[in-house]
């Protein structure tokens, strides 16, 4: 059993990161979320690329301002990929939570480069996005996890987080059109 601490908004991220190194003390097992859109996130991960460290990145989903974080569609792209390439040559877990087929590509590449065996890393991607590619992944011998909001408020996570994103919604979109 795993337990991941979720990332809010950029005024919580010191206190989210504190707190996980506290419980991973008892807990060496605990992972942490980044958020690649962060302009801290690369460094974040610096910090977390250690031995035993379990650290999900995802773009991110929060309306913060430009000083704490890139807007523009591309550079979270490349932020994440540079986050990415940063806990792939590090001693740690990535989970690596994207649903972008791009990503996965750039993911999958650092991966071989890296000489990463499949049980040293994991894709993460929410239920009922992308099936067929998640089934593709775990075809080909990759570990996925499918995360799912669960909850009283399971309905007000997933609408914030489409409303926040507009590509979210967009996507979510897609993939229920194509089922698949």
């Amino acid at each position: 059993t795993t337990v991941t601490v979720d990332m809010e908004g950029h005024t919580a991220v010191d206190d989210t990161l504190d707190l996980a190194r506290q419980v991973r003390e008892d807990f060496p097992w605990l992972g942490v979320v980044l958020q690649a859109y962060l302009r801290r996130t690369e460094a974040d991960a610096k910090d977390l690329a250690s031995a035993g460290s379990r650290v999900r990145l995802c773009k991110g989903a929060y309306d913060e301002p430009a000083s704490v974080a890139y807007r523009n569609s591309a550079d979270v792209d490349r932020a994440y990929a540079r986050a990415l390439k940063v806990l792939i040559r590090g001693q740690g877990y990535p989970m690596i939570a994207t649903h972008d087929p791009r990503l996965v590509e750039i993911a999958q590449a650092l991966i071989a480069d890296a000489g990463r065996s499949t049980d040293s890393y994991e894709f993460q991607m929410l239920h009922g996005v992308r099936p067929k590619e998640q089934r593709r992944l775990a075809g080909g011998g990759e570990t996925v996890r499918v995360y799912l909001p669960f909850g009283r408020q399971w309905y007000e996570y997933l609408m914030r987080r489409m409303a926040e994103r507009p590509s979210n919604a967009a996507l979510f979109v897609r993939s229920m059109i194509r089922k698949g």
